[in-house]
């Protein structure tokens, strides 16, 4: 068992409360860490990082890099106390909402004012940030020069998918990369800039959770955006032809009740990445394990095996499973890394295999009771029956809110639910919250929205849909001191 007995609440933080629209690493998480402190919980739980798209929904499983952090997540007010924006720069844009993210509006104010303190860093960094500044340029240079290339030349190929550019800057032909390089180093310094900036505020506030005793949950999408520096970067790493365009791409197969999906992610070459002692990935970990110190692997199927759909066809049933690397990609990261700080998330397919590969490295999966048939017994996703080896979630960022699941379960599970959980559901959130907590799963999580008892209007996202998602906030008088009491006492009482 690698974890203790222990609790915790998901947030991503574009959900944070502050002045611009938009969740950022400044005060509103702060202010976050410091509830979770007095509510008695010691994790942290979110989203990936990673700059997103509003071309892909804003989504932060579709990034331009694995590497990087979000620039709308940059705190601008941190900018404005190093001198680099102006009080009125940072007078809050109009037409934006505290409860809820206006991509387009804050997208464009953000751009705005980091290119403003970009050129002022440019003209008039102090001593101190240049050095910081370079310090971080050379200990990340394994991943910033290829973002930093890649986000300048979509910028100057008017944002077209990089398989479209030209043949000699698609293929990385060093002439070619070394012209746009000298061409482009105003904006490639920019993107190196805001991610300097970036890992600054978050390494302040790791410190601050560190601090109370709350650590960071992140969340690691086994696949990659094929329109990423990572692909573009590193083609090696994946299944490829020879002009860099994807031969196979991601999928699950159909079930006797759907088609199947073609997720359309570039698929890795296993075992060229064996003959490497999966360099990349390697390399992709330890820059995750500096920012956070658990993470969740996302569809972890794929370590065992892996649906392979050919490129061309846009039928998931054209697919295949493969093998994927199995323990053996394990073995190498805990021999090179140490010990593996991971949630399996093994929803869907889980078969003998899956289990067997989760097991081998005692990682625990996932336990969510909106999955539960609560007439069926011992079912798997009752809260009383999760094994201990488990992290138990009320809801998580695909599903509904517990309130809104509640509302649309058919009569038959809802008088189940009553009975099994002893409850007229008059308090259904707290009902799921408590029976979460009082489980043998070693991890019990939350989210902010079943805490504060919110409908599916405050759903995060709705999975197969392309708008309307990533954009629920929270205010800041949602971190009620009587809330954070209530989740102490249930925390206290189950000894989590």
């Amino acid at each position: 068992m690698r974890f203790q007995r222990q609790s915790g609440l998901f947030l991503h933080h574009t959900s944070l409360p502050s002045p611009h629209g938009v969740g950022d690493l400044g005060a509103g998480a702060r202010r976050f860490v410091d509830f979770l402190e007095r509510a008695d919980q010691s994790l942290w739980q979110f989203c990936p990082l990673g700059p997103t798209s509003a071309e892909l929904g804003n989504s932060p499983y579709q990034s331009f890099s694995a590497f990087a952090g979000n620039p709308l997540l940059v705190d601008l007010r941190d900018l404005g106390e190093r001198g680099y924006l102006t009080d009125g720069e940072l007078e809050p844009p109009g037409g934006v909402s505290e409860h809820s993210v206006n991509y387009e509006t804050v997208g464009s104010f953000k751009r705005d004012r980091l290119r403003t303190a970009f050129e002022r860093f440019d003209e008039d960094a102090t001593g101190a940030d240049r050095e910081s500044f370079e310090a971080f340029r050379e200990r990340e240079a394994g991943w910033i020069d290829g973002y930093s290339l890649f986000m300048a030349l979509k910028s100057h190929f008017d944002g077209r998918l990089w398989t479209e550019w030209p043949d000699a800057v698609k293929t990385r032909q060093p002439d070619a990369l070394d012209k746009y390089r000298e061409e482009l180093a105003d904006e490639v310094g920019y993107h190196e800039f805001v991610q300097w900036v970036f890992d600054e505020q978050w390494q302040a506030l790791y410190e601050y959770a560190s601090d109370a005793g709350v650590k960071l949950v992140g969340d690691l999408p086994i696949y990659v955006a094929l329109d990423s520096a990572d692909v573009w970067a590193a083609p090696e790493a994946f299944q490829l032809t020879e002009e860099n365009d994807p031969a196979v791409v991601a999928g699950v197969p159909p079930n006797p009740d759907d088609s199947g999906q073609r997720w359309g992610n570039p698929l890795y070459d296993w075992d060229r990445l064996a003959e490497n002692d999966y360099d990349w990935w390697i390399d992709r970990l330890e820059r995750l394990f500096e920012l956070v110190d658990i993470t969740r692997i996302d569809h972890f199927k794929g370590f065992d095996e892996y649906w392979a759909i050919p490129a061309e066809s846009d039928d998931p049933a054209d697919g295949e499973w493969r093998q994927g690397p199995e323990a053996d990609f394990f073995e190498t990261v805990e021999a090179e890394l140490g010990d593996l700080p991971f949630f399996a998330e093994d929803l869907g397919f889980i078969d003998e295999s899956m289990i067997s590969l989760r097991d081998r490295f005692e990682f625990p999966g996932m336990r969510v009771p909106q999955y539960a048939d609560w007439c069926e017994g011992g079912h798997m996703y009752q809260p009383m029956h999760f094994p201990e080896n488990a992290v138990g979630y009320t809801s998580t960022h695909d599903t509904d809110t517990v309130v809104g699941y509640y509302r649309d379960l058919d009569d038959r599970q809802r008088d189940c639910l009553h009975y099994n959980l002893g409850t007229d559901g008059s308090d259904i959130n707290w009902d799921i919250i408590e029976a979460v907590w009082n489980s043998n799963a070693v991890v019990a999580m939350t989210t902010m929205q079943d805490l504060l008892g919110l409908d599916s209007d405050a759903r995060f996202n709705l999975p197969g849909t392309a708008t309307g998602n990533w954009q629920w906030r929270v205010t800041e008088a949602a971190f009620d001191e009587d809330v954070a009491e209530r989740l102490r006492q249930v925390t206290d009482r189950t000894i989590r």
